[in-house]
């Protein structure tokens, strides 16, 4: 740290003396000048350094079935922070990482993470849905876990790097998509509660098919609490999952998929469906509850009401009573109910259970808002229909 402040200082001076200097001497300018570049060049992130696998397994993966997270590709991309700066990382076969027992994030939860997902179009060209959104939000969970931001560039270079190292583990059967999980934790080998001084960022991938294959059957949850005003449900944050896991699997002894969260005040509003944004439809518009505190800001529910508007659909984003849901689907003004996310993108819901009724709704048609929105974001993808909202990033 004292060196670092030592070499600002320096720099400042020889930035100052280059300028004072100029008028008088070219040729000592040129000297300054010369010493302020190597002092810049100091700063700059260095190459990547690449290991490559000596025998890939991608042949024998992809050419079977493709469950959710189940296999990983070839690499990962592995960099530390220390100093108050990022080092320039590296790119490594995939596989278990040395740490100790004694690090920060087991003991007390600095630890985040994203999802993102790479596709190959029709042009075989390899395309990433929003990745720049998804540093962004990453960064909003950093900042709440007090842990360091991720540069845009460094960031973007790590994850070119790996993908196009990894382009064919890019799968290319329908449903399918190579998943991206770049995942921050403390790395302070100490115990007490404190924020860590250093910390790892690992990307890796993982070829993936649907996360959901059938349409999902949901409870309404009034007992357990997923987040509350003033926590860290509006991040992606690795405790909010580890607290959904009892909740859920009770829910699932009962032959339910996934919980619809509610308000820990009241447990009158819904939030969240499991691990996903939720949205219902109502005639021509949409419906969900508002970004905040205890919601997770999706990107792809942001997608989804991007399109929404461009369709010329109404969209609203407010809190939402169980008992307006209930009502609405009751009175059959609720056509459909979806969830969204980066691992299910869409997820048509089949039924949703309320205090001991099930509650079944229409079935999806190709007229459905859902059903049309998938397949136009699947051409998006594939380069079949036109980005007009410049998501699709090309490695």
């Amino acid at each position: 740290m004292t060196a670092n402040i030592v070499f600002s200082f320096v720099e400042i001076y020889l930035h100052c003396q280059f300028f004072v200097f100029k008028a008088y001497s070219r040729g000592l300018s040129q000297i300054m000048l010369f010493l302020y570049s190597l002092l810049k060049m100091r700063g700059m992130p260095k190459e990547i350094q690449i290991e490559k696998v000596k025998k890939s397994r991608v042949d024998e993966v992809l050419a079977g079935p493709l469950a959710f997270g189940k296999h990983f590709s070839d690499h990962m991309f592995v960099a530390d922070f220390s100093n108050g700066e990022w080092s320039s990382g590296k790119i490594v076969p995939y596989g278990h990482l040395p740490m100790s027992p004694g690090i920060s994030a087991i003991h007390y939860g600095q630890a985040i993470f994203e999802g993102l997902k790479a596709y190959k179009n029709e042009d075989g060209e390899v395309m990433v849905f929003r990745p720049i959104d998804n540093l962004n939000r990453m960064n909003e969970s950093a900042k709440r876990m007090l842990m360091p931001t991720i540069p845009v560039d460094f960031f973007m270079d790590a994850l070119k790097k790996l993908i196009h190292l990894d382009r064919d583990w890019v799968p290319k059967k329908q449903g399918c998509s190579l998943y991206i999980r770049p995942v921050m934790f403390a790395t302070d080998e100490a115990i007490g509660v404190r924020p860590s001084d250093t910390y790892k960022l690992v990307i890796f991938t993982s070829p993936s098919g649907m996360y959901f294959s059938d349409r999902v059957k949901l409870l309404v949850e009034t007992q357990y609490t997923r987040a509350s005003e003033g926590g860290v449900g509006f991040v992606k944050a690795a405790g909010n999952y580890g607290v959904s896991m009892f909740p859920t699997k009770l829910a699932q002894e009962l032959g339910y998929h996934q919980i619809i969260w509610t308000d820990s005040a009241t447990h009158e509003y819904i939030e969240e469906a499991g691990t996903m944004n939720i949205v219902l439809v109502l005639g021509n518009t949409l419906i969900t509850p508002p970004k905040g505190g205890t919601i997770l800001a999706g990107v792809t529910r942001d997608s989804v009401l991007s399109i929404a508007k461009h369709w010329g659909m109404g969209v609203e984003e407010r809190p939402v009573r169980i008992s307006e849901m209930i009502e609405s689907i009751k009175n059959n003004t609720l056509s459909e109910a979806f969830g969204t996310g980066t691992a299910a993108v869409i997820a048509s819901v089949g039924v949703i259970g309320y205090d001991g009724v099930d509650y079944i709704l229409p079935d999806s048609s190709s007229t459905s808002f859902s059903v049309r929105l998938s397949a136009y974001l699947s051409d998006i993808r594939m380069g079949k229909e036109e980005d007009i909202f410049g998501w699709m990033f090309k490695i």
